[in-house]
């Protein structure tokens, strides 16, 4: 790992360690998984949003301001709404990703869940969703929790990422595997 990520990985496990700890003293768990859930959301469907907080250039009562507005305009609790407040003030944002990221895995550890990156190439309906996480919770042991993309070149099927396990029962990987067949044959 570069230094650089490191860096903002030990950032970003300080601010949502604390983040985590106020929110589980104030027993206020659902709303820090709510809160995160929104602003991860936030952030992936907005690349002006990614690049604002990313950015050197864009003053830091620029970015506070933004923040303070999307973080009203999103309805986050207080308690996210001031961590963010904080970073902007500590010129921090950048880190937002990864601190979502770690919140993410503090909760489900708490809940004791575990999640699972599913990408199929069609959206799951709420039935495949839930025989899916029956499955996978009857291999770990834990409730799944699914994060689910959309990816129309995988042609049919699915690749599944459960910690360090990956399952890719996808038509384009099937497809590749039987080109590398022939290749060694002919």
């Amino acid at each position: 790992m570069s230094e650089p990520a490191s860096i903002s990985l030990g950032i970003a496990s300080r601010y949502a360690q604390a983040l985590f700890e106020i929110a589980k003293e104030e027993k206020g768990l659902k709303a820090l998984e709510a809160d995160t859930d929104a602003l991860g959301a936030a952030i992936a469907a907005s690349p002006e949003l990614a690049a604002m907080i990313a950015s050197p250039v864009v003053a830091r009562e620029d970015q506070a301001r933004a923040m303070a507005a999307i973080a009203a305009k999103m309805g986050l609790s207080a308690v996210m709404a001031n961590t963010i407040a904080l970073m902007a003030s500590k010129r921090r944002l950048f880190v937002l990703p990864q601190l979502v990221a770690n919140l993410r895995a503090r909760i489900a550890e708490e809940k004791g869940e575990v999640t699972a990156e599913v990408t199929s190439a069609s959206a799951l309906s709420a039935d495949q969703a839930k025989a899916l996480a029956a499955t996978l919770k009857a291999k770990v042991g834990k409730d799944v929790k699914l994060n689910t993309t959309v990816d129309e070149s995988l042609i049919g099927g699915l690749i599944v990422k459960l910690g360090s396990t990956m399952i890719d029962t996808s038509v384009k990987a099937k497809l590749a595997a039987l080109q590398n067949a022939m290749k060694e044959v002919g």
